[in-house]
């Protein structure tokens, strides 16, 4: 198994990157947010998972640890795939969507590609004693998903709230706010 790569950018993709180790070059898969940090030429280590199947061997590759554990639970899931688990780490930070899953907030999940009702409320059902313990915070949440819902009104795509979300500073908490820095930050 291959646990951690290290090496030079040496493509990036719309959703992959390739990693050159030594001369080798590595496709991995990875999230929305790993793929916009990175820049072509320099250096990068991540944390890997590697799924065998019968007609191909895919990385799927992640900087921080936490990504990966959590990566892992969610393919743990019957019905839930490597590639729809990082379609959902690509919908926001693992500490979110924690908060998401112990809530029991599936409509937050349902707006990843391919992620239905169901297997939503699998998700939950399952990984909610496995990540018990976390201190929900269900308003905060919630603003989050007022904010893109009133981002979407405004005929920004779901994706581009999401990034725009990302970058609002942890200190902004009232929805008006929130709506304000993320339109700023979609028009810089």
């Amino acid at each position: 198994m291959i646990g951690q790569l290290t090496g030079k950018i040496s493509h990036l993709g719309e959703k992959f990157l390739i990693l050159d180790v030594s001369g080798v070059g590595y496709k991995v898969s990875a999230t929305t947010e790993t793929l916009q940090k990175s820049k072509l030429g320099t250096d990068l280590t991540l944390w890997t998972h590697l799924v065998v199947r019968e007609d191909a061997l895919d990385l799927y590759g992640f900087v921080d640890k936490t990504e990966l554990d959590f990566f892992q639970l969610l393919i743990s899931i019957s019905g839930v795939g490597p590639k729809g688990a990082l379609s959902i780490l690509s919908l926001a930070p693992p500490e979110t969507l924690r908060k998401a899953i112990s809530s029991g907030n599936t409509s937050y999940l349902t707006q990843v590609s391919g992620i239905g009702r169901k297997i939503a409320e699998k998700i939950v059902l399952e990984l909610r004693d496995k990540i018990g313990g976390i201190e929900t915070e269900n308003n905060s949440l919630e603003k989050d998903t007022e904010v893109i819902m009133a981002l979407e009104a405004l005929g920004y795509s779901n994706r581009e709230a999401r990034e725009s979300l990302r970058k609002i500073p942890d200190e902004i908490s009232e929805t008006g706010a929130k709506i304000k820095e993320a339109l700023k930050q979609l028009h810089k």
